[in-house]
């Protein structure tokens, strides 16, 4: 792979960002706590009431908000976003820890197919860190050179692993949540943290052995 790979996000740098029903950031090779999630790992009653207390959460700031919380969340002073970031990605990462749904990824067999499929372009496409993979959702950490490969690449895994892991368990239907939850790291203490997070996952959530897959990376992050 062609430039460095590794690196902290620089807020004084260039950056891309775009929205699908969230907002999304990338800088050539910055390092992305990146999550993705099986489509039944969180209620649609839980989706509903999160939108509910996001909406909530701006009134109480004085935000003027209709149904759209993005735009809302625009208009958010920087210590208000990171109160706002903070507290709801430890509800969302709770609620995945409890292990709702079929968890398919359980199974080593679908595991493995996620690893692999998460390896095959390490080096190429991208630089792939450490990653854990739970019983329903994927943590991983990751610095793509292109802000094409960070749109689409997330899609290439669920899609291929998602083929692999039907043929070989037998099973059938929608398997990824279409769109994953990405976070630039921006300075060396949490890029610390992530890794420790990811290391501690299965622990912290009461996995067992056999039921999680954990590789560290042997790189430069």
């Amino acid at each position: 792979m062609d430039g460095l790979v590794g690196e902290l996000f620089d807020p004084k740098g260039d950056f891309d960002t775009w929205n699908r029903t969230r907002p999304h950031w990338h800088q050539p090779a910055a390092i992305c706590f990146l999550t993705m999630r099986l489509n039944d790992s969180i209620p649609a009653s839980v989706i509903q009431r999160w939108f509910r207390e996001r909406l909530d959460f701006l009134r109480r700031q004085g935000v003027d908000v209709d149904r759209d919380w993005k735009a809302g969340y625009q208009k958010l002073s920087l210590e208000d976003q990171q109160r706002f970031d903070k507290h709801f990605s430890r509800q969302r990462e709770t609620t995945l820890d409890n292990c709702l749904g079929e968890c398919t990824l359980a199974n080593p067999i679908a595991a493995s197919e996620v690893a692999k499929s998460l390896a095959k372009f390490h080096g190429d496409r991208y630089w792939l860190g450490d990653f854990v993979i739970m019983p329903n959702h994927v943590h991983c950490l990751i610095s793509f050179q292109t802000s094409e490969l960070a749109k689409t690449q997330p899609g290439g895994w669920m899609r291929y692993s998602a083929r692999q892991i039907n043929r070989s368990t037998d099973r059938t239907g929608v398997l990824w949540f279409p769109e994953p939850f990405d976070h630039l790291v921006r300075n060396a203490e949490q890029l610390d943290y992530l890794r420790n997070y990811i290391r501690d996952n299965p622990k912290k959530a009461g996995i067992s052995a056999g039921k999680f897959l954990y590789r560290a990376s042997d790189g430069p992050f």
